[in-house]
């Protein structure tokens, strides 16, 4: 039998053998740092030079954990945030959400490196990216941000905007403005279309979206002129611009559609006009109901009002054969 006092030895052995194991894998979890002259978390640590920390987060990277990666990358800019590195991982950041759909954080994150590494030899991937990002908003296939607000309206106008703004003169810039006026146009921002369609035609003039840009300006002054107001202002300098398309580039298709655009605003004038001399035949005042039909026969003969406005003509006529 082991004796009381055997027995008390083993007992203070084993608890001896549990504190230290104990204490081993406490201290395992705890590096001391001189740079900082503190006991740091061994999760927490950093390698000892940007170059070692970017190759372990790139490493991560690469094996699609995506989220462990990100925060080594998180972990490097901290501890090294100016250098080249840092630049590196904050594009691999984007990249991350990127990765994982997060669409508009991604474009957070790339444009973080534009703003705070412009030194980045990636900027002009990162514009691509983000134009990327851009037209995948505009046709709404992706619309996912976690944590982060997305603006009110399509994210592409912030974003095609950033692109214009980075791009200065280059490849995407005049594309982006030409883009950036369609998402606005398809939000009836007409006005500011409008002005971002001008930015392509003075800006870039030799830009292949010149043509496409003065068609779209055209049919913004259409788009205005065809409210619950009738604006015969705006029709007109519709009209003329979409004049200007035919005589400019006319074997163009665009021509054929400006010339849709000239037959559309030509029906909604003789629609006008049919309307207002209507008004005036209810009040008896068959002079001026006389001159606005015979304007549209005149005027707009390929309209649909041009018949009916021949029959009030020959009414009236009957009407006053009859006094």
């Amino acid at each position: 039998m082991v004796s009381y006092k055997n027995m008390r030895r083993i007992t203070v052995i084993a608890i001896i053998i549990l504190l230290s194991l104990s204490l081993q894998s406490a201290y395992s979890f705890w590096i001391w740092t001189p740079k900082t002259g503190k006991w740091l978390s061994s999760k927490a640590a950093v390698k000892p030079t940007p170059k070692e920390q970017f190759d372990f987060a790139v490493a991560i990277f690469n094996q699609n954990k995506f989220q462990d990666a990100k925060h080594q990358f998180q972990k490097l800019i901290k501890a090294y945030p100016k250098t080249s590195e840092a630049a590196e991982s904050q594009y691999y950041i984007g990249r991350v959400e990127e990765s994982e759909g997060n669409l508009y954080e991604a474009y957070l994150a790339y444009q973080k490196v534009i703003d705070k590494y412009p030194f980045s030899g990636r900027i002009q991937e990162i514009i691509e990216r983000e134009y990327k990002i851009a037209e995948m908003f505009i046709s709404g296939e992706k619309r996912k941000a976690l944590g982060v607000s997305l603006p009110v309206e399509n994210p592409a106008i912030e974003i095609l905007t950033k692109v214009v703004d980075g791009s200065t003169y280059g490849p995407l810039a005049s594309k982006a403005q030409y883009k950036l006026g369609l998402v606005l146009k398809g939000l009836m921002r007409y006005y500011e279309a409008e002005d971002a369609f001008n930015k392509v035609v003075k800006n870039y003039p030799d830009s292949e979206w010149v043509a496409s840009a003065k068609f779209q300006i055209a049919s913004c002054r259409a788009a205005l002129s065809k409210g619950v107001d009738y604006d015969q202002g705006a029709a007109s300098e519709a009209k003329k611009k979409f004049e200007d398309i035919v005589k400019e580039y006319p074997d163009a298709v665009l021509s054929e559609k400006a010339e849709k655009g000239i037959d559309e605003l030509n029906e909604k004038e003789a629609a006008s006009n049919y309307n207002t001399a209507r008004f005036y035949e209810k009040q008896n005042n068959y002079n001026a109901a006389k001159i606005y039909y015979g304007d549209v026969v005149k005027n707009y003969l390929r309209s649909s009002q041009a018949e009916k406005a021949k029959e009030r003509l020959r009414a009236i006529e009957a009407l006053e054969r009859k006094k």
